[in-house]
């Protein structure tokens, strides 16, 4: 199957009603750009409530903070009066008392201030939320909403577009079956195509992943083929058949696979090990000792001690 180097799933994470739509199928889609928005109002004012809040603590925090200064100063002279002897003890210890318990009222309204900080840090991130963004440079391939729809995320975030990344290198996912996978590598070169085009397009493997999957007792492996895309011809989901070459032989001497079966039934040769048959001059066949080499299953590479280029061979 033909996808994307790079496919990017584009969601939600906040709940509401999308009042706008700025990407369409295929829309070509830059990093930042603005693809859809999320109705605000309500993100809007919890960010606001926030705000205010945070307002609130902080004045009740200075407050407290000018009471405690006053406390301290109350402290102090009384503490002057008690060395005097001019104070009751007890009257000591209630402005001591009275100065701790601001000092204590101070640390629970930073607290305070603290908490209503991260509330309006959410709430602001929230708000950001609704004004959906491109993550990356691409093609929007999928479009999962319209104008006027409610978006809810629960625990996963729905998905409301899928974007492709340059479609000018695809990659093929290849369904390798065991008996062949071992002949694979990376690096290999592969041809293959697709049905919606009579050309045949170049790729090389890239990776063989470990995750079998097993269809009808047929164990495959999955194989990943990128290939160069500059016109943008193909296109993601297209089925394609793939040919990956294991092995190369330059220059080779191929014969038929089929001559490598033939045997006559009323010819006798002394030749052991592979061999063909040939027509000699009086149109009579006799066997030639090869050594055969790679095949791609129509033919065979082989090599023998005579020349044989160009002579007929007998298939049946």
């Amino acid at each position: 199957i033909v996808k994307p180097i790079k496919e990017i799933e584009v969601g939600t994470q906040v709940n509401g009603r999308i009042i706008r739509l700025d990407a369409d199928f295929n829309s070509i889609v830059k990093a930042g750009q603005i693809v859809a928005l999320i109705d605000p109002d309500v993100y809007e004012a919890n960010h606001a409530k926030d705000r205010a809040q945070l307002k609130s603590n902080e004045a009740n925090l200075e407050q407290i903070r000018i009471k405690l200064a006053l406390a301290e100063k109350d402290l102090f002279r009384k503490s002057e009066l008690a060395n005097r002897k001019m104070l009751s003890q007890a009257d000591l210890d209630a402005a001591q008392a009275e100065r701790d318990a601001l000092a204590a009222q101070v640390k629970i309204a930073v607290a305070a201030v603290e908490q209503l900080k991260a509330a309006v840090k959410q709430s602001k991130t929230n708000l950001e939320y609704c004004t959906i963004r491109s993550p990356v440079d691409g093609v929007v391939i999928s479009r999962n909403v319209d104008e006027g729809q409610t978006v809810v995320s629960s625990m996963n975030a729905q998905q409301l577009f899928k974007i492709a990344t340059d479609l000018k290198r695809i990659q093929v996912e290849a369904s390798i079956p065991e008996a062949d996978v071992g002949q694979v590598r990376t690096n290999q070169a592969v041809s293959f195509t697709v049905d919606a085009y009579r050309d045949t397009f170049r790729g090389i493997v890239k990776q063989i992943r470990l995750a079998s999957a097993t269809v009808q007792n047929v164990v495959t492996y999955p194989v990943i083929v990128e290939a160069d895309n500059p016109d943008e011809k193909l296109f993601p989901g297209m089925t394609a058949n793939i040919g990956v070459e294991v092995d190369r032989a330059e220059n080779a001497l191929l014969v038929p696979v089929a001559a490598l079966r033939f045997a006559p039934t009323n010819t006798v040769t002394e030749l052991q090990g592979p061999k063909i048959w040939m027509l000699d001059a009086r149109g009579q066949p006799e066997a030639v000792k090869i050594k055969p080499g790679i095949s791609d299953g129509t033919h065979t590479s082989v090599s023998t001690e005579i020349d044989i280029e160009g002579r007929a061979v007998v298939i049946g």
